[in-house]
């Protein structure tokens, strides 16, 4: 009988860095299952809200996609309210029986505000403007952690983090989406 974890879909890193004015949301693009990369250049990074947020997610994609349908559905009974749409969602994430089986996490921003969504009900601000989630999430965490106080802006940082964290995760690739605003 095959283990169930190898057939589960694993990846990502998804990468949040707030730094001199600007917010950027980087994630890889390798898709895998159980041992084999399915796919190579999924986009886990996109723009919401008529481009107002950037938002990543690790986790099972369909879910994925459905909790970003349902946050494009709150930032539009909540417009320019991020973190109230957020806490709406995560209350449904949480109490509906549909929702309660997704398996993923979400970063999302706009220009005032970076948070990390999950299926526990956490709604949470980065600590020093940095967040990570996904499999290779703490690799890419550290190298953006030590690179915070360097010369390097949000973005360059964002892509050297997820460069390091291909190097070490075999959950992650250096196929990079880089989404960004202006705070």
């Amino acid at each position: 009988m095959a283990d169930e974890s190898s057939s589960r879909m694993h990846a990502t890193t998804i990468l949040m860095v707030r730094k001199g004015g600007r917010v950027v949301i980087g994630g890889d693009g390798q898709v895998s299952l159980g041992q084999t990369i399915v796919k190579g250049n999924a986009k886990k990074v996109r723009r919401l809200a008529k481009g107002a947020v950037i938002g990543g997610f690790a986790g099972a994609t369909a879910d994925a996609f459905t909790l970003f349908e349902r946050l494009e559905a709150k930032l539009e009974q909540y417009p320019g309210q991020l973190t109230r749409a957020c806490v709406e969602l995560t209350k449904d994430w949480r109490t509906d029986r549909y929702l309660r089986r997704l398996e993923a996490m979400m970063l999302v921003a706009d220009r005032e505000v970076s948070l990390l969504l999950s299926g526990s009900g956490d709604v949470l601000e980065p600590e020093g403007g940095i967040m990570a989630i996904g499999s290779g999430g703490n690799y890419a965490l550290a190298a953006a952690r030590a690179l915070a106080d360097s010369e390097l802006n949000a973005e360059a940082i964002v892509r050297r983090s997820l460069a390091i964290a291909a190097e070490i995760c075999v959950y992650t690739n250096a196929n990079v989406v880089i989404e960004s605003l202006e705070a």
